[in-house]
């Protein structure tokens, strides 16, 4: 798995609410997230404007309105927070099951299916 940008947890809220709806405004956005972050609107500006500079979410101005996308696919990044969950956190070297994510209200077949496959791939840094 190459190296994504690490969203925090705040980010990947945003993240999710991009990959939900797609392009959105900065407000398109908010609505989309408020629900879990219970934040102010400027608060989520702020962190749309660090996502891009990150290279988390891409800005672009159309019909003068600013509208995000994410930058970073929902699987690979899903993939690499598990992974780096499960070492860091739970010292486990080998593949996660994705069978723990089949409840997931954010993944579909074929991304529970794409997920199952990023999970099974061996690290980068295990390939020395």
């Amino acid at each position: 798995m190459s190296a994504l940008p690490t969203p925090s947890n705040a980010e990947l809220e945003l993240l999710k609410a991009l990959w939900r709806q797609g392009a959105c405004s900065a407000r398109e956005v908010h609505n989309g997230a408020v629900a879990a972050l219970d934040w102010s609107y400027s608060s989520t500006r702020k962190t749309l404007e660090r996502m891009v500079d990150k290279g988390l979410v891409e800005e672009t101005v159309e019909h003068g309105l600013n509208m995000y996308r994410a930058r970073v696919g929902k699987v690979a990044t899903l993939a690499a927070l598990s992974t780096d969950f499960a070492r860091r956190v739970l010292e486990i070297d080998g593949a996660l099951p994705a069978q723990a994510f089949a409840d997931s209200r954010l993944l579909s077949e074929q991304e529970l299916q794409q997920l199952d496959a990023l999970l099974r791939a061996p690290a980068k840094d295990d390939q020395a």
